[in-house]
């Protein structure tokens, strides 16, 4: 930590949180999130046409290109707001992922339509392992005229069945670039997180137009990983908040040999013990975001910290408020389970737990010996 930083929230960061609490318990209810489960797109025009009128879709994106010009701070407040549902639908994927990607490829001419929800899109990353995320990629791109023809799988694309464009990573002859695949059409496919829909994307013969600067991109391309990494644990740290909620609550209510269960010692300490890991978590989500917005030369170590803490933190949370709710806990009609399953398939997006420790060891070991 930074002595003298402020990590409370300005009174609009938290206006921001009390507009998307109250827009969220009126448009996205339990009744919405879990209709949204069995249908194949995941979220209805209706509803991504209130967040546009919101500005929520434009968030990250510069004032000149019709969006609200806020930060990683700002998409941190609404991730931590929708993961407490958790929330369906393609914002993350376009308003968060996608333009991060943009934004940090300098591809201008996609901005006013992501900004305006005119275009949703999505990024093609992930291939697989449980290292670097960057160095399992293996899908290849070859120059073909004025375009670029990209071949290989990207298994788990978020929304890529419904995103009008998608950022692959690949390899092209110089090292790691982005691609612009319009239209990618990809196969829905289950995931543990049955809220959030993904989508397998063969990319055989794919025609795409190369995005960024020339050469290898692979630092711009690891910043925009630790920034949706960073995005990534604020919404399960409002997925924790819920969990928290939802057994304290319950310890309550729930009466056993004639008293509240929350009387019961080992309830007490259930919940302490979630509490101090969320806590933990916030202050590790909240950290990173700001470092990452001023670009602070811990920035890099506080995002793996970040990813690293925070998954394992989530899961606990989110298991013991199963535990809380015994066998309640266990069924279907109780939301445990999908906070549960998103905050471990947000661990495994993007970084995972394990090799981000590995990366923070290096990291840290690294400034010990110079």
């Amino acid at each position: 930590m930074v002595p003298g930083v402020d990590f409370t929230f300005s009174d609009e960061q938290e206006a921001l949180r009390t507009v998307a609490r109250s827009f969220l318990a009126a448009e996205a209810p339990p009744a919405y999130v879990r209709a949204m489960i069995d249908d194949d797109r995941g979220f209805t025009d209706e509803f991504w046409d209130r967040t546009v009128d919101l500005g929520w879709p434009g968030l990250l994106i510069p004032e000149a290109h019709g969006g609200a010009g806020l930060g990683l701070l700002e998409a941190v407040v609404l991730s931590e707001e929708m993961g407490a549902l958790p929330l369906p639908g393609p914002w993350f994927s376009s308003a968060v992922c996608a333009t991060l990607m943009a934004l940090r490829l300098d591809d201008a001419g996609v901005l006013d339509d992501l900004a305006a929800g005119r275009l949703r899109a999505t990024v093609a990353l992930e291939e697989g392992g449980a290292g670097d995320p960057l160095d399992a990629i293996s899908c290849a791109a070859r120059p073909d005229g004025d375009s670029w023809v990209l071949d290989g799988v990207k298994p788990l694309v978020l929304d890529g069945h419904t995103a009008e464009v998608a950022y692959v990573v690949a390899r092209d002859g110089d090292g790691l670039a982005a691609f612009a695949v319009d239209r990618p059409e990809g196969e829905l496919v289950p995931s543990l997180d049955v809220t959030r829909k993904t989508a397998r994307l063969a990319l055989d013969g794919r025609r795409a137009r190369r995005v960024g600067p020339p050469g290898d991109q692979r630092a711009l391309l690891a910043r925009v990983v630790d920034d949706i990494g960073v995005a990534l644990c604020a919404e399960s740290v409002g997925a924790c908040d819920r969990a928290l909620a939802m057994a304290t609550e319950y310890a309550k209510d729930r009466v056993q040999f004639d008293r509240p269960i929350a009387t019961f010692q080992v309830i007490k300490h259930k919940i302490v013990d979630m509490l101090h890991q969320l806590e933990l978590a916030r202050v590790a989500a909240h950290f990173a975001a700001w470092a990452s917005q001023v670009d602070d030369p811990q920035r890099e170590a506080a995002a793996a910290q970040c990813k690293g803490f925070v998954a394992e933190a989530a899961t606990m949370i989110t298991g013991e408020n199963i535990q809380v709710h015994g066998g309640m806990g266990f069924t279907w009609d109780i939301d445990c389970h999908l906070l549960f399953r998103r905050v471990k398939a947000d661990d495994v997006l993007f970084g995972r737990q394990g090799w981000q420790r590995q990366r923070l060891a290096d990291l840290v070991l690294g400034t010990v010996a110079t």
